[in-house]
């Protein structure tokens, strides 16, 4: 398992990550298997948010409730949350910060976050009251490090005037056949192509730029909850061919290729998986260091129906 240091920090995380947004009806013995194979693959970083689950830090709590962290268990991985959404509105309040970061920690039955990240845009937000929720939080040893989700470069720039930790991860939808953040960069400056059209203001090299870790969600989607790609060779015959030649090459699954498309980036990304099956955890973290060359990286994204000038 490749690791990377998140600038600006002490971390040194996966580059594979575990969500754990579908955990909440599992069995405690189900949840062990499935963070058991996760550190057995070599993932240590683990990503939830106080809006999964039927109800408010329900998956948190599961996984409080059935892992059970020993003292030297809590300091050999990072535990991330988020906060922001709530029923029907964003919410960037310093007093609901603040709440929900209390409330996730008493879910998780651990004294401090790793890293908290900012769910979605809060477009109310006023940043001297981003910074004021950050500071206490980080002042009580409650969160270590700071970052956001689904955020844009003037997003982030405008959090910054007021906010003093550095915001070291931004966690974005991405995958080969998803990839606005990467494809219009790549069709830059091309008149009547759908693809050359920016829609995240550059964000990709204004993370390179800035020392902000990319983390990649929904990373075997089709496109927003479309479904997964990899097998579908009635939209993707192309693309599943070469999945299917490089796996066999690397000796991996498609899927291990399809994290590796990702992970072969400079940009040092992570890819956040959202599977319960600690099959699939494995077959994914097979992809985290396979050297794809440049070729195949751009036959992979050719194939899944991207321009190449």
């Amino acid at each position: 398992m490749k690791t990377i240091a998140f600038p600006q920090t002490e971390l040194r995380a996966s580059n594979v990550v575990l969500g754990l947004m579908r955990i909440a009806e599992l069995e405690d013995e189900a949840i062990r298997t499935l963070y058991g194979s996760a550190r057995d693959a070599g993932i240590n970083v683990f990503d939830h948010a106080d809006i999964y689950g039927p109800s408010r830090h329900a998956c948190e709590e599961r996984f409080g409730e059935a892992v059970k962290l020993s003292a030297a268990d809590r300091e050999s991985i990072v535990i991330q949350s988020k906060v922001g959404i709530r029923p029907g509105f964003f919410d960037f309040s310093r007093e609901h910060i603040v709440r929900t970061v209390e409330e996730s920690l008493a879910a998780l039955r651990t004294d401090y976050l790793d890293v908290l990240l900012l769910h979605r845009p809060d477009t109310l937000v006023e940043p001297a009251e981003v910074a004021a929720a950050f500071d206490e939080l980080h002042a009580a040893g409650k969160v270590v490090n700071f970052g956001v989700s689904n955020h844009t470069p003037g997003q982030i720039s405008l959090l910054k005037t007021a906010v003093q930790q550095p915001l070291v991860a931004n966690q974005v939808q991405l995958s080969i056949t998803h990839c606005p953040l990467i494809a219009s960069g790549i069709a830059a400056n091309m008149g009547g192509l759908d693809q050359s059209l920016d829609r995240d203001n550059g964000l990709l090299d204004y993370a390179r730029l800035h020392g902000i870790t990319l983390q990649a969600w929904s990373p075997f989607q089709k496109g927003f909850f479309d479904g997964v790609f990899i097998g579908d060779t009635e939209h993707y015959p192309e693309l599943n061919s070469a999945l299917d030649e490089l796996a066999t090459k690397y000796g991996v699954t498609p899927t291990g290729i399809a994290v590796a498309w990702i992970t072969r980036h400079p940009a040092n990304m992570q890819v956040v998986l959202g599977t319960t099956n600690p099959g699939r955890v494995a077959e994914s973290a097979a992809g985290s260091e396979i050297p794809l060359t440049r070729e195949e990286w751009y036959r992979l994204f050719s194939a899944a129906g991207h321009v190449i000038p």
